[in-house]
This record gives C-alpha cells, sequence and structure tokens, in this order.
C-alpha cells in the first residue's frame, strides 16, 4: 500500500473552506490517481488489410570503416598509374615474349582503357 499514515485526501494550505463542486472533483482526481482509470478505446478499422505502421528510420552511423579506400566524387577511386598498372606477368609465354619481341607485359586495371594504359606505362618507366 501507501506509505502515508493518514488516508485522509489531502487538501490545499490555505484559510477558508474548499467549495463543494471542487472537493468533490479533487477527490475524484485522487480516486483516479490512485487506481487508475479504466477507459477503454476501440479504434474502428474500415480497411481489411492491416499495414505496418511507418516507424523513424535513422540514417546508419557505423562505428568501424568498411572500406580502407574511400571512393572520390566522381564514383570510382581515381585511376592513376599505381592503380592502372598492377604487377608484371612473369608465366614462361610471358618470358619468350620479353626476350622475341622485347615486349613487356603487364596485368591491368580491368576498367582502364589503351589511353590511360599508355599514359601510366610512360609515367612509370621514362
Amino acid at each position: 500500500g501507501s506509505c502515508r499514515q493518514d488516508q485522509r485526501p489531502l487538501l490545499p494550505l490555505h484559510s477558508g473552506r474548499m467549495a463543494k463542486g471542487a472537493a468533490a472533483k479533487a477527490r475524484n482526481t485522487s480516486r483516479k490517481v490512485r487506481h487508475g482509470t479504466h477507459n477503454k478505446v476501440v479504434t474502428v478499422r474500415t480497411k481489411t488489410h492491416f499495414y505496418k505502421p511507418k516507424t523513424l528510420a535513422l540514417p546508419r552511423n557505423p562505428k568501424v570503416v568498411r572500406k580502407s579506400v574511400r571512393k572520390t566524387e566522381a564514383g570510382l577511386q581515381r585511376m592513376d598509374k599505381y592503380n592502372i598498372i598492377r604487377y608484371p606477368l612473369t608465366t614462361e609465354s610471358a618470358m619468350k615474349k620479353i626476350e622475341d619481341n622485347n615486349t613487356l607485359v603487364f596485368i591491368v586495371d580491368k576498367l582502364a582503357n589503351k589511353r590511360q594504359i599508355k599514359s601510366a606505362v610512360r609515367g612509370m618507366y621514362e
């Protein structure tokens, strides 16, 4: 129960008596505070389908960065000479090409075109 010693309703501390209506209202309110109100509200549904309510969808705020290289404004990471030329190919056929045709063989980025590859090789080896 309650921790108050006397179970009389609390009245405001001012001189003079409360009006009859005010005392009744105060008693009613104190009862509602003690016991709670039990007004059951039934929502009238007019549709046969129940739609899930739209809730607040917050934007992602990750604590860990998933990608080490950030994408630039253009969308892809910038194609510089180090990104275009990956590594030289050292298979037997590539070695034969180096000896016979005096030609170097490189593995390059899939998205690089011929002009970019040419300028990257010039930048690296000239």
